[in-house]
């Protein structure tokens, strides 16, 4: 059975990718499912595929559902579509579209296909994972998610400033008094 190697670039900055190994008698719904996975977005927006060619122009459309637009040709659905019907060449290209709104534009692009499966993966796959992806709702701070686990378990918040009561206004504290009456009493 072949398998797959798609690379899914952002569009915007292709320092970002994502591998993707997926099986060739899968379809363009599990592929969908995957890239989505790979970038930690959720499945709540209408997503679509254009098949591609070198220059990236939009070709046959592949979508999650038929949307009320205007189609040149009536779209082939994701859950239908078989992967490997849509690819026509070695360097088979396909324009990924996410939340229409946003206009998440991502770049896969058929890297390597390998006869080997492993028994050891559950297809499709994220094999490899390069930079920093983009959040879907917001910007991702370099900190994450552990960061705020920490300042919850913590409360980081609390002495934000770094210095607890003691020693405000320049004020000596009682322990303080206390040691220097006792300490000029002995003197």
């Amino acid at each position: 059975m072949a398998i797959l190697k798609f690379r899914i670039y952002l569009q915007e900055d292709e320092s970002i990718y994502r591998d993707v190994v997926i099986k060739h008698n899968q379809t363009f719904f599990e592929l969908h499912e995957c890239i989505l996975k790979a970038y930690e977005f959720d499945s709540k927006h209408a997503a679509t595929y254009y098949r591609s060619n070198d220059h990236w122009e939009e070709g046959r459309e592949i979508s999650l559902e038929v949307y009320s637009k205007a189609y040149k040709a009536p779209p082939l659905l994701m859950k239908n579509t078989v992967i490997s019907t849509e690819i026509k060449d070695t360097n088979q290209k396909f324009i990924y579209v996410y939340d229409f709104v946003k206009n998440w534009i991502f770049l896969v692009e058929l890297i390597s296909v390998s006869k080997e499966e492993s028994s050891k993966i559950v297809y499709p796959s994220i094999s490899r994972k390069e930079g920093i992806g983009p959040q879907q709702y917001g910007t991702r701070g370099l900190l994450g998610p552990k960061f705020a686990e920490i300042e919850e378990k913590y409360d980081l918040n609390e002495a934000a400033e770094g210095f607890g009561e003691e020693g405000e206004d320049g004020e000596a504290s009682e322990q303080e008094e206390t040691f220097t009456e006792d300490s000029n009493e002995e003197i």
